[in-house]
């Protein structure tokens, strides 16, 4: 698994600038809001799933979007959902649980995780997630951010939450 160095020179590579702020650890949206205040740009909120049929998905969200996991399935085109195993998490994304994040698509190398942005976020500038650990944030810009998942291989489901609609 890439650990924080690994993936800041994985962005520093293919020219992806970002900046990280060190800080006490963060397990839920809610908490460290005083750090939000001093980071702009669109704060996350990120969910590992697993659907009835064993598809694993990450759904990255601006930290206030509303997310009906019981509606989603159908938008998506995946089976029912509920939260994907910890043991998954760590073995596909290379986290745990209150450190999950987009920027673990780096360990992803299978691409067993299909990921959705959500269209508020697609248009955040910069957006921040944690470096593989809560006890950090990472800005990107948000063409830095496409670029990251574009090497990688991953071509988002991009959603807007509020419609409950696949974003064109």
């Amino acid at each position: 698994m890439k650990t924080r160095a690994d993936l800041f020179a994985f962005l520093d590579a293919h020219d992806v600038a970002h900046s990280t702020l060190d800080h006490p650890p963060v397990f839920r949206v809610e908490e460290g809001m005083e750090i939000k205040v001093a980071l702009p740009g669109g704060h996350t909120k990120n969910l590992f799933l697993k659907d009835a049929k064993g598809q694993l998905w990450l759904i990255s969200a601006l930290g206030e979007t509303v997310i009906d996991l019981k509606r989603l399935h159908t938008v998506i085109g995946s089976g029912r959902l509920s939260f994907g195993p910890e043991a998954m998490m760590v073995e596909t994304l290379g986290v745990t649980p209150g450190s999950v994040t987009a920027l673990g698509l780096i360990n992803d190398v299978d691409h067993r995780v299909r990921f959705v942005l959500d269209a508020a976020l697609a248009k955040a500038d910069p957006v921040n997630f944690h470096p593989l650990g809560n006890d950090a944030t990472t800005a990107l810009s948000q063409a830095g951010f496409r670029r990251f998942l574009s090497v990688l291989g991953v071509e988002p489901i991009i959603v807007d939450f509020e419609a409950m609609t696949v974003a064109p």
